[in-house]
């Protein structure tokens, strides 16, 4: 579902004007709160600014994420109605989210990575080097959790 021609806040404004026409509550309520939260990151700071398309994709992912943990506090609490809601809310939000890493493509990263930063020798003192030239290669892709124990789990290897 993914279009890269169009900008994505520009997209996220087109479905939620097709959400509410087909009365997709749980659709049109997450959409609402994405553009809620990119309006807020405009006027964050001294003077109101447009965001660009990298930093309305993360707005996204920071949402996604809200989502996820949430998702997993109401799991564990014993709430999976709220937990099912979150689930909901995540699935739309995936919609808007680059295609997601396999673990053997971050496995990959990784590598090059700590080949291109010379930080195999170094072993885990290595880690905020090989971070450095990983986190902007998966921002939005991967998992930071997933990132930080392959990239440990390499140096140490």
């Amino acid at each position: 579902m993914s279009d890269t021609s169009t900008p994505l806040k520009e997209r996220l404004r087109t479905d939620l004007t097709a959400a509410m026409r087909s009365r997709d509550k749980v659709r049109s309520g997450t959409i609402r709160m994405v553009i809620a939260a990119i309006s807020e990151a405009e006027v964050a700071g001294k003077e109101a600014r447009e965001l660009s398309e990298e930093q309305v994709l993360d707005v996204v992912v920071r949402e996604a994420k809200k989502r996820r943990e949430s998702q997993e506090a109401f799991t564990s609490a014993g709430r999976p109605e709220l937990a099912a809601k979150e689930q909901a809310e995540s699935d739309v939000l995936a919609d808007y989210l680059p295609q997601a890493l396999t673990p053997e493509e971050i496995s990959a990263v990784v590598r090059d990575a700590i080949t291109e930063a010379g930080a195999a020798e170094l072993g885990p003192k290595g880690m905020g080097k090989v971070m450095g030239l990983v986190t902007p290669r998966t921002k939005g892709r991967a998992d930071g959790g997933a990132v930080a124990a392959e990239v440990r789990r390499q140096l140490a290897g």
